[in-house]
């Protein structure tokens, strides 16, 4: 749950099994599981100990995309891959803003969005990026 993107295999399977030592789930998992699956299925998961299966991961928004298990390697690279090929000032400025959406109030996660998009038009990357839009070519970021 700590991850920014979760894939999963189709034989995976998501659980919070604390409770059966006697114990809490730590790390944060009551905290952060409600937030991804909803109260219910989150109390359901750590009042239980009961495991889910990727396609429910899937559903209740746990993870992103559920592959074959012998694709699951090759799907993360890809995916990690296209991410690596933009802008890396914009990929932590995107980063943070997401994030903030966890850590904030809708208002407070909009101001943060706005300021954050606009000091994008400061850096070289952004220039580059619509460049290469209205020229119709692939950019060649900087990483400034």
């Amino acid at each position: 749950m700590m991850c920014d993107i979760i894939y999963a295999g189709e034989r995976a399977s998501f659980g919070q099994p604390e409770i059966i030592l006697g114990t809490i789930p730590g790390a944060g998992g009551t905290q952060r599981l409600p937030r991804f699956v909803g109260k219910s299925l989150a109390m359901e998961m750590c009042l239980t100990g009961d495991r889910i299966t990727a396609q429910q991961a899937l559903q209740a928004g746990l993870v992103s995309k559920v592959v074959a298990n012998e694709q699951l390697l090759e799907e993360a690279l890809k995916t990690a891959a296209k991410i690596a090929s933009y802008s890396k000032v914009a990929t932590a400025m995107c980063k943070e803003a997401v994030n903030t959406a966890y850590e904030t109030t809708l208002k407070e996660g909009l101001h943060f969005e706005k300021r954050t998009f606009h000091a994008t038009f400061a850096t070289e990357d952004r220039k580059e990026g619509m460049t290469a839009f209205i020229e119709k070519r692939s950019p060649k970021f900087t990483d400034s």
